[in-house]
């Protein structure tokens, strides 16, 4: 790893370290003007994407004047993408009597808000909320929760063309989906519709955990012609090493959701920026805390969207990257 990768890690995860183990004693301390954050990660602790992602709020916080120990106190539960850990953290904060909570992944707005529609809630990367029923309207969500949507479902169209594009010969694609949540679901279907005219076949593989993923994309890619789309999710996001080393096992193309999977050696990802919506969370729970209500704060969608593309996977998968493909990305790994 590049040192000034190692110092950025190190950085990442000193911060969110001293998030985690700041005493309780702080807030008890200044219980008349601390205010109290809490924080539903869907990654584990350990996790770089996590960290990045806690990261970018934290410094959205410092922006606008909130210092834990000062005036505020943040309670951080990390969930690893597990359903179980989810209720429980969920529960935990809840019980906690926060001010405002920080829901960082779609996957975990339901559950809390199963067991709150009085506390202020703000979520990341979190699709059609509306049809999830998390809020009414975008312009007007109406209740207590309000944030930042992720990519639609709409993109999953897109992930198929970049992967015929990518590795025209692919006629059959594995994708990686969810099946428990409604993300996994919408964009599946999405898939479905758009696969015949690419003259695509798709499979699809759940991620429930690392012995069915293993499985699944060993037998898938007992046939020739074969590719992997992995749309958005937490779990795939939890099994990413699983999941790209198993590409790179069976000479598989693979389309990403998420910028981290190429960096970490998959081939070619395109969607939203997932560490920005945080920074811009920081901003909705300042004005939270300042007295405005979820209700009356719009929904917001991405702003940025990022193209990546590791050349050393390419050429290990015998591809010639097209240089339409590479005069788009937003970074190139040579």
């Amino acid at each position: 790893m590049p040192f000034e990768a190692f110092k950025r890690r190190a950085f990442l995860t000193l911060l969110a370290g001293a998030v985690v183990t700041c005493p309780l004693s702080v807030g008890a301390q200044q219980a008349g003007e601390a205010r109290r954050i809490g924080v539903l990660m869907s990654t584990g602790a350990d996790d770089p994407e996590g960290q990045s992602r806690l990261a970018a709020f934290m410094q959205g916080l410092q922006e606008f004047n909130w210092a834990v120990g000062r005036n505020v106190q943040i309670d951080i539960r990390w969930t690893a993408s597990n359903a179980a850990n989810t209720r429980k953290h969920a529960a935990e904060l809840v019980a906690l009597a926060p001010d405002v909570i920080l829901v960082s992944g779609g996957s975990l707005v339901g559950p809390l808000l199963q067991q709150t529609r009085t506390v202020p809630v703000v979520f990341t990367l979190t699709p059609d909320p509306v049809g999830a029923g998390f809020v009414s309207s975008l312009a007007r969500p109406g209740g207590n929760a309000t944030g930042f949507t992720s990519t639609e479902y709409g993109m999953s169209a897109k992930w198929l063309e970049l992967l015929k594009e990518i590795a025209p010969r692919v006629t059959r694609a594995a994708v990686l989906r969810d099946p428990a949540i409604a993300q996994g679901i919408g964009q599946f279907a999405v898939m479905q519709s758009a696969a015949p005219p690419l003259g695509v076949e798709l499979s699809p593989v759940s991620v429930r955990d690392a012995p069915e993923i293993e499985r699944a994309i060993a037998q898938f890619a007992r046939s020739s012609n074969g590719g992997m789309v992995v749309p958005a999710s937490g779990l795939a996001l939890l099994h990413r090493d699983l999941i790209i080393s198993l590409a790179a096992r069976h000479k598989l193309p693979a389309v990403y959701f998420l910028r981290a999977f190429v960096r970490e050696g998959g081939l070619i990802s395109y969607g939203a920026d997932s560490i920005d919506p945080h920074r811009r969370a920081a901003g909705y729970v300042d004005r939270i805390l300042k007295g405005e209500r979820p209700a009356d704060l719009p929904v917001q969608n991405p702003t940025k969207f990022e193209l990546a593309i590791n050349l050393r996977t390419a050429k290990a998968l015998g591809l010639d990257v097209p240089p339409t493909l590479l005069a788009l990305a937003d970074e190139v790994i040579e």
